[in-house]
């Protein structure tokens, strides 16, 4: 892990608009490719705040701040273009919450990532393609919703077939 001071951190972060965020290369070690942030007034205070308390002497253990949890998804082998922090970006497992990133599939050393989804609590982050239109299903919506709901478990371990 590289320890650096707050304002050595900084020095790998440059605003490149006024709600988007450039994390350099070199900012985390092994970085594939650059990680960006877009964020309003408030969240970037916080997305700082969180860089500037992790720089404290003897801050160790709990989550990585979002910024560092984009430049490690930027490390992943086989992410292409920048990993990503959208508007709702914070701390999360591995991958912060709101992180995107996108991966060459035809590369060998790419991964799959189910951090990235939101494994722990199936945040949603999901494709379901069918020939419905939307007047097919409008009178079972409600029916529908609610079938989806009770068939699809969530959280950690709540109905897997390994409890954890």
């Amino acid at each position: 892990m590289v320890v650096r001071s707050y304002d050595e951190e900084l020095s790998y972060i440059e605003r490149i608009s006024d709600c988007c965020w450039r994390i350099k290369k070199g900012f985390q070690p092994n970085m594939n490719v650059e990680g960006c942030f877009y964020v309003n007034k408030k969240l970037e205070a916080l997305m700082f705040e969180e860089l500037r308390n992790s720089c404290r002497p003897g801050m160790t253990g709990g989550f990585l701040p979002g910024v560092k949890q984009i430049a490690n998804v930027a490390a992943l082998p086989g992410i292409v273009g920048r990993s990503i922090g959208l508007p709702d970006i914070h701390s999360g497992y591995g991958f912060a919450i709101g992180n995107m990133a996108a991966f060459d599939m035809e590369n060998p050393e790419s991964v799959v990532s189910p951090g990235g989804v939101g494994f722990d609590i199936n945040c949603g982050v999901r494709l379901l393609r069918t020939n419905l239109y939307e007047k097919d299903v409008q009178a079972v919506k409600e029916d529908l919703a609610q079938s989806l709901f009770d068939h699809i478990p969530v959280g950690v371990g709540s109905k897997a077939t390994c409890k954890i």
